[in-house]
């Protein structure tokens, strides 16, 4: 697939995204998805649970729902209440508790038991928006996605890569500027260093290996001197 080398300007520099990616990996070789899951269903499942939620909190729940529910019939078939008394830790757990029954159901009925392959089809199950599709097309099913959460946001914007907020903007930016294999990625890593580094509140701009790049640390010590 072709792809456009993005470069952005900051300060006196231009700088390539692939760059940045290169500093990314370095820094966070082992970054990966922060969900626990051992098959498909389980990674739906969790990733429905994460949105306003933080994966620490999911990953303490799912096991005991998946032992009480361990595929997609026994969750179909599942007692609403039950559902919303095991995520309830979870947040938002009487929508979460329906879209998960009804997903399943969903499932059941159109797709043959299977979790449906393709954005389109995810994105039809109750309570999966494109940033969860994209990451089971990515870790389930191989192909290369760019996920879009709020640390994608932030520091892409961070960055000088955009200012935009709209996340399906900051993803055809994204695609068309990365090489694809690299595309999950470099999402994952961007996730590693939102936790870690560069924060909403309190980012660590002095021990970040991307200030020399970054736009909103240029700015901030313009302000500070």
């Amino acid at each position: 697939m072709l792809y456009f080398r993005c470069l952005f300007v900051v300060g006196d520099n231009m700088v390539d995204l692939e760059k940045i990616f290169g500093i990314l990996k370095e820094q966070y070789k082992d970054s990966r998805c922060a969900l626990n899951f051992e098959n498909e269903f389980q990674l739906l499942i969790a990733s429905r649970l994460s949105a306003q939620c933080k994966d620490s909190m999911v990953n303490k729940v799912t096991p005991a729902l998946f032992n009480k529910f361990p595929d997609v019939h026994s969750l179909s078939v599942a007692n609403v209440a039950e559902i919303e008394n095991i995520i309830r830790p979870c947040g938002l757990f009487k929508t979460k508790a329906k879209n998960l029954k009804d997903m399943c159901n969903m499932i059941e009925n159109k797709f043959e038991s299977k979790i449906p392959f393709g954005l389109d089809n995810l994105q039809k199950l109750p309570g999966i928006g494109r940033k969860t599709a994209n990451l089971i097309m990515s870790e389930i099913f191989g192909v290369p996605s760019v996920v879009v959460d709020t640390h994608v946001i932030r520091i892409t914007r961070r960055l000088g890569i955009h200012n935009h907020s709209d996340a399906l903007k900051i993803e055809m930016i994204l695609r068309k500027n990365l090489n694809q294999s690299n595309w999950s990625k470099f999402c994952h890593c961007l996730v590693s260093h939102g936790r870690e580094v560069c924060n909403a509140k309190s980012p660590k701009c002095d021990v970040c290996c991307l200030k020399n790049y970054c736009k909103f640390y240029q700015e901030r010590n313009c302000v500070k001197n």
